[in-house]
């Protein structure tokens, strides 16, 4: 734990960065307050309010983005994962503009949704056949109530800190918008005590929903043993195991079932995948999605005005194609591995709690110490310093989440990445200075 004296000196730092903030974005805050006139808190997307007041963005190239007051940052947020491509991929906008001529809207099923399709089956061997969404939090929903219409069990089983969309959270607090599902919460990366959760509600649990590494919960991975442990008890109870790979599916070829090995019954995808526009899809065994077939008297139905929009299944084929090959995919992630080696490298000269966790393009800033293997494990994270990580890193140009996620996207170079480190360098050697010369935190 931080001494009084040093906790105090954090909390003069953050104050001298949140005024610095309001000094340097003027007409963010004008912005804002022209917003909150007409939408609830200036906002329209939870997750991107930021106190005292969210930057407005106004343009974006490549791997950076510029603020309605002229500031230019290296994008390393990448849109919660979303922004695999950057923001001027010319494959994607040759692609975007070729649908454009054609037209768009057109209420009929379209050539791309196929090869879309035929794209997301080659990269995934689990998923035989797929269908799109318009979110990750649609095709978890569909997922979810596919699963317990075919399981036949009414329980579904999810883990602490998990994040499966906009009404699936389940973080330290209850969300009070989490879909009335009868979810069953269990432990995270836990086997014995998630065996016990089982075992508890062995009749009735008859889905279980499980992020190979968590992404919205601070990027800790999962234990291949612990997944291991799922699969074996879903085939021993005739239950249904679904992967929410939204964001995961990113970090592998064949995303991180095809790195451990482990096929679940459903995958869950979204994100990149669309190629920048909005994106969802739940696919898996055919002896499962051929319950959706129309065609069938016992089909499942599932609608949606904008599943097979031009514009994403246009943008996404391509992008899996020609873009993100699975050769790109190897070199994105190894950068990313580097790049957390060298920030922790960093973290260890700190004298205050500092660490970087994930995997491969993925990561995530937590201000404690000792090994993250569940949300519980960030309960003493100190949200002082990770309040003055965020401002300290905008002022040094880094564009990120305020929860310190960081998210590698295809057009960065190793200039893009020295940047960051070296923000993480200043940002170490700023508090250590603010800290003196106590013991290591």
């Amino acid at each position: 734990m931080l001494s009084e004296s040093q906790q105090k000196s954090i909390a003069r730092a953050l104050e001298t960065a949140q005024a610095r903030y309001v000094a340097q974005n003027p007409r963010s805050r004008e912005q804002h307050m022209k917003a909150a006139k007409v939408l609830p808190g200036g906002n329209t997307r939870s997750v991107l309010f930021s106190t005292p007041f969210p930057i407005t963005l106004t343009s974006s190239r490549g791997c950076t983005v510029t603020s309605l007051d002229g500031r230019e940052y290296i994008d390393f947020l990448g849109e919660y994962t979303a922004g695999l491509y950057g923001h001027s991929d010319p494959t994607l906008a040759a692609a975007v503009k070729a649908a454009l001529e054609h037209g768009w809207v057109m209420g009929g099923h379209i050539q791309a949704e196929e090869e879309l399709a035929q794209q997301i089956c080659k990269r995934f061997p689990s998923i035989q056949l797929i269908r799109f969404t318009n979110s990750g939090t649609e095709a978890n929903l569909y997922a979810i109530s596919a699963a317990k219409a075919i399981s036949g069990k009414p329980k579904v089983l999810v883990f602490e800190g998990a994040y499966h969309g906009g009404v699936f959270v389940f973080g330290t607090k209850p969300s009070p918008l989490t879909a009335p599902f009868e979810f069953v919460r269990a432990p995270y990366n836990d086997i014995a005590g998630t065996q016990a959760v089982l075992d508890a509600n062995r009749d009735a649990v008859g889905t279980i929903v499980v992020e190979p590494m968590q992404g919205s919960g601070g990027c800790i991975p999962a234990d291949p043993a612990f997944l291991r442990m799922l699969r074996e008890w879903t085939d021993r109870n005739a239950a249904i195991l679904v992967f929410d790979e939204v964001m995961t599916s990113r970090l592998a070829p064949g995303g991180l079932q095809g790195v451990h090995g482990i096929r679940p019954d459903l995958t869950t995808l979204g994100k990149y995948i669309g190629g920048g526009f909005s994106f969802g899809a739940f696919g898996g065994r055919e002896d499962l999605m051929v319950r959706f077939d129309p065609a069938r008297p016992d089909a499942l139905g599932h609608a949606g005005t904008f599943n097979n929009n031009v514009f994403t299944m246009t943008a996404g084929a391509a992008g899996l194609r020609d873009v993100y090959t699975p050769q790109v995919n190897g070199a994105l992630n190894a950068r990313g591995d580097e790049l957390r080696r060298q920030l922790n490298v960093e973290s260890m000269r700190a004298l205050f709690p500092l660490q970087f966790t994930g995997r491969g393009s993925m990561m995530n800033m937590h201000p404690c110490r000792g090994e993250v293997r569940s949300i519980l494990d960030l309960v003493q994270c100190h949200a002082g310093l990770r309040d003055l990580f965020y401002f300290e890193m905008l002022a040094r140009g880094i564009w990120l989440a305020r929860r310190g996620m960081v998210n590698l996207s295809l057009p960065m170079e190793d200039r893009h990445c020295a940047a960051l480190a070296n923000a993480v360098r200043e940002f170490v050697d700023t508090c250590n200075s603010l800290l003196g010369d106590g013991p290591r935190q």
